[in-house]
C-alpha cells in the first residue's frame, strides 16, 4: 500500500509579498494616519477654497468701477474671499511645496532607521524575508501612497488655482505656486523618500538619518530654486524701453546695448508663462532620476552588507 506524501511547493510562498505590505502599514500606521487625515484636510480645504475663488470673482465682476464711490465695492472680495483664499491656498500650497522635507524625516527616522535600530528589519530577515524584498516593501508601499496622495493635491490646487482666474495667487514661477501645482510636487516627495531611506540605512540609527535626511532635502529643494528658471533656454527680447513683455513672464536679467545713430537700446531674457510644462517636466525629470540614484544606492549598500 502506497502513502500520500505532500510536498510543500517550491519558490516563495503565496501572498508572501501582500504579507509584507501589511506589515509596513502596521508598523507604520500612526505615518498612515497622518497622511490620510491631511490629504482629508486638504481637500475639503481646496473644495472650500474653489468655492471662495469663485465667489471673489463673481463680487468683482459686478462692481460698477463707474460708482463715485469704488471703494465700498471693493471692500468685499478684498477683506473677506480674497483674503481666506489668498491667505489659505499659499498654507497649502507651502505645505505640498514642503512636504519633500516630512517625507525625508519620516523615511530616515521611521521607515528605515528605526527599523534597524531596534532590530525589526533583523527580525524579519530571519523569516525568509530577504533583505532585498524587505527594503523594496518598505519603499513601495509609502511610494504608491505618496504618488496617489500628492498628485490629488496637485490637482485640486490647479482646479483651485484656476478658479481664482490666476489674479489671486503670485506669479506662476514662485516657488510655491510653481511646485504645488505640477508633477514636480510628487517628484520631491519620491525624492525625499529615497534620500530619506537611504540616509536611514547608512547611519542604522533613527535621529542621526532623519537630520541627514532633513539636510539633504534642504540642499536639494535650495539648489533646484536657484537652478529652476534656468532648466529651460529663455526668451530675449530687445528694443526700447519699455519692453513689451508677455503677460505673466518673469525676467531673469537684463543690459543696454549699442543702437544706431547713437542710441543705446536694452535687452532682456525672461521666462513666458508658457515653458510652465517644460520647466515641471525638467525639473520632474532630474528629481525622479536622483531618487532612481539614491534607490539603487541604498539597495547596493544593503546588498554589501548582507552578502
Amino acid at each position: 500500500m502506497s502513502t500520500l506524501t505532500l510536498h510543500r511547493p517550491s519558490g516563495p510562498a503565496p501572498h508572501r509579498l501582500s504579507g509584507l505590505t501589511w506589515t509596513v502599514l502596521r508598523l507604520h500606521r500612526t505615518a498612515l494616519y497622518v497622511w490620510a487625515a491631511g490629504l482629508l484636510t486638504v481637500v475639503v480645504a481646496l473644495i472650500r477654497l474653489h468655492a471662495a475663488a469663485a465667489a471673489h470673482v463673481g463680487a468683482v465682476g459686478d462692481c460698477d468701477t463707474s460708482e463715485p464711490f469704488p471703494l465700498t465695492c471693493e471692500t468685499f472680495p478684498v477683506t473677506t474671499a480674497y483674503q481666506f483664499y489668498g491667505y489659505s491656498l499659499g498654507l497649502i500650497s507651502a505645505c505640498v511645496t514642503y512636504l519633500a522635507f516630512a517625507v525625508a524625516v519620516w523615511a530616515g527616522a521611521a521607515l528605515i532607521g528605526r527599523e534597524l535600530e531596534n532590530g525589526t528589519a533583523q527580525l524579519a530577515w530571519t523569516q525568509s524575508v530577504t533583505p532585498a524584498r524587505w527594503l523594496a516593501t518598505r519603499l513601495a508601499v509609502p511610494a504608491v501612497l505618496l504618488t496617489a496622495g500628492t498628485a490629488s493635491a496637485v490637482l485640486l490646487t490647479g482646479w483651485t488655482y484656476r478658479a481664482g482666474k490666476g489674479e489671486m495667487i503670485d506669479g506662476w514661477f514662485e516657488t510655491n505656486v510653481f511646485v504645488s501645482s505640477g508633477p514636480v510636487a510628487v517628484a520631491y516627495a519620491l525624492a525625499g523618500l529615497a534620500l530619506g531611506a537611504l540616509a536611514g540605512l547608512v547611519l542604522r540609527r533613527a535621529l542621526p538619518a532623519a537630520a541627514a535626511a532633513l539636510a539633504a532635502a534642504y540642499v536639494l529643494h535650495e539648489a533646484l530654486d536657484t537652478l529652476r528658471m534656468h532648466l529651460w533656454p529663455a526668451e530675449t527680447i530687445t528694443g526700447q524701453a519699455p519692453l513689451p513683455f508677455p503677460r505673466g513672464a518673469m525676467v531673469l536679467g537684463g543690459g543696454t546695448e549699442p543702437g544706431a545713430g547713437g542710441r543705446s537700446g536694452i535687452w532682456a531674457t525672461y521666462q513666458p508663462e508658457s515653458h510652465f510644462w517644460p520647466l515641471q517636466l525638467v525639473e520632474s525629470g532630474l528629481l525622479l532620476a536622483l531618487a532612481g540614484l539614491a534607490t539603487a544606492a541604498a539597495f547596493a549598500l544593503l546588498r554589501r552588507r548582507h552578502a
